[in-house]
């Protein structure tokens, strides 16, 4: 993978481990030659990702709309900024220029990009890998509530595989790198 779209959290959270993850997650793409491509935030995990790639010499990649520009986040070192008109624009960008997704811990941004993302991957608009990053248990929840969804028959089992799951980023990385390319079984339950 050349470069990896992070979805992440505009706040820090209250605990140490998130932005501990966001530092090593930033420099350890920087250090692996690994476009980061991400929404331009100067605060939160955001701009903390953005910062440790910046200091190793890694190459970092913003799309903000411009309203949210204009609210003053917008990180002004970035090696590459795209501003534009709309968040769908912006997300359809993102996905464009990138080889895989990561999420991170976030709020009802990051959980919006990454069921997305998903979606267009169970409907077979893309074939990209598609990560989580569970720090410190925080999508614990979640990942219980998608195994509901197959349990309640909104959700096909084996589209469970659409999502790698892992708690250490080296880990996380070694499966996006080897994961197939393989169509999905389609979205319909029938």
């Amino acid at each position: 993978m050349n470069s990896i779209c992070i979805f992440c959290g505009s706040s820090k959270g209250n605990k140490a481990a998130y932005i501990e993850a966001a530092v090593h997650l930033g420099k350890t793409l920087a250090k692996r030659n690994i476009k980061i491509v991400y929404g331009a935030g100067n605060v939160g995990l955001m701009g903390e990702i953005a910062d440790a790639a910046l200091a190793e010499n890694g190459y970092v990649i913003g799309v903000i709309p411009e309203f949210l520009k204009g609210w003053e986040v917008c990180h002004d070192g970035l090696s590459e900024l795209t501003v534009t008109e709309t968040m769908h624009q912006r997300k359809q960008l993102m996905s464009e220029i990138s080889d895989g997704f990561i999420a991170l811990p976030g709020g009802f941004g990051t959980l919006d990009e990454l069921f997305e993302i998903l979606t267009w991957k169970q409907l077979q608009l893309h074939q990209k890998p598609i990560g989580l990053l569970n720090v410190n248990g925080y999508y614990d929840h979640a990942i219980a509530h998608i195994k509901q969804m197959v349990a309640e028959g909104f959700l096909k089992e084996a589209n469970l595989d659409l999502l790698i799951i892992e708690n250490d980023l080296e880990a996380l990385l070694e499966k996006m790198n080897s994961f197939p390319v393989r169509e999905t079984e389609g979205k319909w339950i029938t």
